[in-house]
């Protein structure tokens, strides 16, 4: 099917209806909690962020990245809610829609592996207009560039990553959870060279469109 002005929308509502990883599991262990898929586009987003999995504090609310990892992956991309939430813009398309539940440490176990190859596909062909797609920590990056190293020497090619001739363009990110405070203190580059560029794209997608700015002042 090609995509219709509702093929996200009608996928997504698919998706929030799914108990694949409850009810018929086809690695490991039922999911631990109740299903809540969470997903977020629309046919005119321009920019996607591919990410893991909703945090806990998201599968309680229902709305991605609302919890600390949130407020620093707005930061990173100098965006306010406001702008962040608009569906309109901005995609949000994890690896694994619902919270995987917690590991022995307290951990987020890893995305649910029979998420992404029976959704992913048909999320990412409902949104035709996306321009730049952010792909956040390991599993998002070895689905969307096929790479086979680590998640350092990946955000390390960054430049080589986004100048690459591919339409979306990409670019690696690690994950913004706060457990990932020490890695950003050991890799400064991230910030001071990385950064900027980031603020930089994300700025120049998330503009309306010119058709709809109207004509210059005179």
């Amino acid at each position: 099917m090609s995509p219709s002005s509702t093929a996200f929308e009608d996928v997504a509502a698919d998706l929030r209806a799914c108990r694949l990883c409850r009810d018929a599991p086809a690695f490991g262990p039922p999911l631990p909690v109740e299903p809540r898929p969470i997903v977020q586009g629309s046919r005119s987003a321009r920019l996607c962020i591919a990410s893991q999995a909703p945090g806990n504090r998201a599968f309680r609310s229902g709305v991605p990245f609302q919890d600390p990892s949130g407020i620093r992956l707005r930061d990173w991309l100098g965006l306010d809610e406001t702008a962040f939430y608009d569906a309109s813009r901005l995609a949000i398309v994890p690896m694994g829609a619902c919270f995987p539940g917690h590991d022995a440490q307290g951990g987020d176990l890893p995305p649910r592996r029979e998420c992404a190859p029976r959704w992913r596909e048909a999320l990412l062909a409902g949104l035709p207009r996306i321009e730049l797609i952010m792909v956040i920590g390991q599993y998002a990056q070895a689905w969307h560039l096929g790479r086979g190293r680590g998640l350092t020497e990946t955000v390390r090619d960054w430049r080589a990553i986004l100048d690459a001739p591919r339409r979306p363009r990409v670019l690696p990110l690690p994950h913004p959870s706060w457990r990932n405070s020490g890695w950003l203190k050991r890799h400064p580059w991230f910030e001071a060279e990385l950064l900027p560029v980031l603020r930089e794209e994300v700025a120049r997608v998330m503009e309306p469109p010119a058709a709809l700015t109207g004509p210059p002042s005179a």
